[in-house]
């Protein structure tokens, strides 16, 4: 328990929940990072984690990459993640109406939604248990599944990568490698093949590789043959840390630009041999907010269209992103991060001048 402690404080954390019910066989982890802009708002993620180790060391880095996105997305939301440790393939009413228990006693501080692993259908039972959910079915008035979005999100983004490198945004003719094809990973290779790229697939589950080529085209390579595939972008949509010593030097692409979170098995280590290489890579938490934008929307009680024109806005986010990289001589994740810190800190100072204003004292210099 005390390594938690200082895990919380290295990265910033408000709050961590470890939540239990032996009765339904949960185990979950609810990671509070911040909430200067607003309730902390991710996503449950259901994995069978090897333990609780494991499981808080992917809670933290995930709800801490909520909170940048967020930030970057110029919402009014914090950061926020849960995880629910056990089989996916064994998933029950109670087990989700349990976690939702445990998310109404945060009051509101943690809203959740689905993540890997969790399905409208699971938000529509934690719905029974708590309004602090986001993303259940459009028939109890949730805003259903936000894999399009957050696909249009990372299309957009992919453009801005292609115009960053090449001057020009256009995806037709460009030859993209997906890697996995799931959920994300399937609308965005949809839209990729609407406006002509030529496409490369691979993913764990054969039926979803046989799905995409029977859909879009293209062809398929084998696991970890992706990384060394001549390519204009790859786009990794399946697990995180797939960049790293062992695959960096692999690849053969310009562009670093998908779905996935935390993509970068070392934030600074990765940043830096990225860079080193000229290899432009758009951040996970700047391209992959169309889900984020969704629930938002969703909150607010907005057409759905305007999640549309909001995750496509990611196009500008990634300019802004490599402006910042380009200006201050930095990775692009590290431009990312102060990008979003310079929001938080601005937001923050308002906070303290309103709460000095109520009592009288004078604001800071």
């Amino acid at each position: 328990m005390a390594d938690a402690f200082f895990q919380m404080h290295d990265m910033g954390h408000e709050q961590v929940v470890y939540c239990r019910n032996p009765d339904v066989g949960l185990r979950a982890i609810i990671a509070i990072h911040n909430t200067v802009l607003g309730p902390a708002l991710g996503g449950a993620r259901l994995y069978p984690y090897r333990g609780e180790a494991e499981a808080l060391v992917d809670a933290l880095r995930l709800s801490r990459g909520m909170t940048y996105k967020a930030a970057l997305a110029g919402l009014d939301l914090g950061g926020g993640k849960a995880v629910i440790i056990g089989d996916p393939s064994i998933k029950s009413e109670g087990l989700f109406r349990a976690f939702g228990r445990f998310v109404e006693s945060l009051g509101g501080r943690y809203i959740t939604a689905e993540d890997m692993n969790t399905t409208v259908e699971d938000m529509s039972h934690i719905q029974r248990e708590t309004s602090h959910v986001t993303g259940s079915s459009q028939i109890m008035g949730g805003s259903g599944n936000p894999a399009p979005l957050t696909a249009w999100g990372v299309y957009h983004g992919i453009k801005a990568c292609l115009n960053i490198v090449y001057g020009e945004d256009s995806v037709e003719g460009r030859t993209i490698a997906v890697q996995g094809v799931g959920n994300v990973g399937y609308h965005l290779s949809r839209y990729l093949n609407e406006n002509g790229a030529k496409l490369i697939f691979t993913d764990i589950n054969g039926g979803n590789v046989s799905r995409a080529l029977e859909e879009f085209g293209g062809r398929a390579v084998d696991g970890d043959e992706i990384f060394g595939i001549e390519c204009d972008v790859l786009a990794p949509c399946a697990i995180g840390a797939v960049m790293n010593p062992k695959t960096i030097p692999l690849l053969r692409c310009p562009i670093v630009a998908g779905a996935a979170n935390n993509v970068l098995a070392d934030e600074a280590r990765d940043g830096e041999a990225l860079m080193e290489r000229d290899i432009v890579y758009a951040p996970d938490y700047a391209i992959n907010a169309g889900g984020l934008m969704s629930v938002w929307s969703e909150l607010n009680n907005w057409p759905r269209e305007k999640s549309f024109d909001n995750a496509a806005n990611i196009y500008n986010t990634v300019k802004r992103v490599f402006a910042e990289a380009k200006h201050e001589g930095i990775t692009f994740t590290l431009a990312a991060n102060q990008v979003a810190e310079k929001r938080i800190a601005e937001v923050r100072r308002i906070h303290e001048f309103r709460v000095n204003f109520a009592r009288g004292a004078a604001p800071r210099e």
